[in-house]
């Protein structure tokens, strides 16, 4: 098993920024790839973010490229996510997730386990 704890949502106003982090516990940290999802009121889980097992490839929903950073450090069992110029439209429940399978895609019905989120809302 692998426990997930993310942390750093809140509330922020547009343009601004915020930092997720999620802890990861129980297993080998970097035997999993990590993504970060999220969930918007009345809407589908989606991808955000993906990271590769050793950190070196990124990958990113086409709604957040070039806004959003994704980071692991393999040796505090953590995954990163930089927000920056953040809009309404990314308020959300944000969550992060692990999969063993290291195959740089990130379905959301392939990941294996997964934290309980934490919640970013940005006013506008």
């Amino acid at each position: 098993q692998v426990q997930l704890v993310e942390s750093g949502g809140g509330l922020v106003q547009a343009g601004g920024s915020l930092r997720l982090s999620c802890a990861a516990s129980g297993r080998t940290f970097s035997d999993y790839a990590m993504g970060w999802f999220r969930q918007a009121p009345g809407k589908e889980r989606e991808f955000a973010a993906g990271i590769s097992r050793s950190g070196n490839i990124p990958r990113y929903a086409d709604s957040v490229k070039g806004r959003f950073t994704i980071s692991r450090d393999n040796t505090k069992n953590t995954v990163y996510l930089q927000m920056s110029s953040l809009k309404p439209e990314d308020t959300a429940v944000y969550y992060c997730a692990a999969r063993y399978r290291n195959s740089g895609n990130y379905p959301v019905d392939g990941m294996d386990y997964w934290g309980k989120g934490t919640l970013v809302t940005v006013s506008s």
